[in-house]
Formats: C-alpha cells, sequence, structure tokens
C-alpha cells in the first residue's frame, strides 16, 4: 500500500525565519511560500531531489497546528507523508484494520494539488501520518 517517503513536516513559529535557515545556512532550494486556508497552515517546501522538508506555520487562529506550537514553541517534526496509489483503497483497508482517520474521512486537496488524508498519531506510534495519492 505505502509508496514512497514525500515529505516530513516540521512546524515552526516563525516560517521566514525557518525558511531563511534551511536557504541561506544548508543552501537548499526553498519554494515560495503557500498559504493553503483550508488546512490553516502557510508551508513552503525545501527540495531534497528524492524528498522534500514541509516547513509549516499557523494560518488564522483555529490553524491545527497552533496547539502543537503551544506545546512545542521552538517547533518540531508535525508529520510524515507517504505516498499511495489509491488513496480511497487506502482509506478503507486501514479502517478495516481499525485505524482512524482524522476529520471527516474523506480525502481533501493537498498542498501538491492531490488528495491527502491524516491519520491518527496514536494508531501509528505516536506519530501523525498523512497520505498523499500519487
Amino acid at each position: 500500500m505505502l509508496g514512497r517517503l514525500n515529505h516530513v513536516a516540521i512546524a515552526v513559529p516563525d516560517l521566514t525565519a525557518a525558511a531563511a535557515v534551511y536557504r541561506d545556512t544548508l543552501g537548499a532550494r526553498v519554494s515560495a511560500p503557500q498559504p493553503l486556508p483550508e488546512h490553516g497552515v502557510t508551508v513552503v517546501f525545501i527540495d531534497l531531489g528524492n524528498t522534500k522538508v514541509e516547513l509549516l506555520e499557523p494560518l488564522g487562529e483555529n490553524s491545527p497546528i497552533a496547539g502543537f506550537l503551544e506545546r512545542n514553541p521552538a517547533g518540531g517534526m508535525h508529520h510524515i507523508c507517504y505516498e499511495v496509489d489509491d488513496i480511497l483503497a487506502a482509506r478503507d483497508r486501514l479502517l478495516a484494520e481499525g485505524a482512524r482517520v482524522l476529520g471527516d474521512g474523506e480525502p481533501k486537496i493537498g498542498a501538491h494539488g492531490k488528495p491527502v488524508l491524516f491519520l491518527h498519531p496514536k494508531d501509528f506510534f505516536g506519530t501523525l501520518v498523512e497520505l498523499e495519492e500519487v
């Protein structure tokens, strides 16, 4: 079911400062900021060739990562994203196995313009998992 690692997401309190560290200190290619109001975040992607790092900061007062940053003011790893060929088939298989899909269980369009779902971290050893259809 799982394909390749798509990205590792890091929640940051200041997206501009974090992007500058990756660009200026590490010499990485950093995308332009992309607001995703439907997800409550603004993101940038660091292209590593074989995968990406996603930096995300809260967008709006109801951002789902605001609570994460309250508990982790300096930021930290937020989720890991894996690719799947068929997100609905993956969702149905996971639900049948007892995994919990967050939200209403229906895929939403993610930062790459593809359907995504998030899986409950308590079902995956404390790690929030995102699935993205390729």
